[in-house]
């Protein structure tokens, strides 16, 4: 149970110390996704190269918190380790808590391990992933195919 807390501190200090939020240019791709079950908000911005990584975003701590987990671990990445973290956390979202991340490839993304055991709580933590890949393929760049979202 202490891991719990701990994942839930990392969480709550990316929520409340947002690392690279707030929407820059230039950039070569936008996108804008909504969870209507809840309306969090997100829209991405990404450069082509994936230099710049930027959003901004309205929302529970987890979905703002996966937005400022994601610029950490993407920005500046080559296409291939970005699609490798991407499909990462994807799959560690749709593992419905069954699946040990990997620290090495997740860095804070780790502490959404214990959000992938509640279905409604995993769209929340997918919303900035799903955007970042759309903003992506509009700038050209193609992340990979993830397995589809499930909730």
């Amino acid at each position: 149970m202490m891991l719990d807390g701990l994942y839930q501190e990392i969480i709550l200090d990316h929520y409340k110390h947002p690392h690279g939020r707030g929407l820059r240019d230039p950039f070569d791709g936008e996108a804008h996704h909504v969870n209507p079950t809840c309306g969090d908000e997100i829209t991405m911005r990404v450069s082509s190269d994936l230099s710049e990584i930027s959003y901004d975003g309205l929302g529970c701590s987890i979905s703002q918190a996966s937005a400022s987990v994601l610029y950490e671990l993407l920005q500046g990445t080559d296409v291939a380790e970005a699609s490798g973290i991407h499909h990462a956390f994807v799959e560690l979202m749709q593992g419905r808590g069954q699946i040990e991340p990997d620290e090495e490839v997740l860095g804070d993304g780790i502490a959404f391990a214990g959000v992938a055991k509640f279905p409604a709580r995993v769209k929340c933590a997918l919303l900035p992933w799903m955007a970042f890949k759309d903003a992506a393929a509009r700038a050209g760049v193609d992340v990979g195919v993830s397995p589809e979202v499930k909730a």
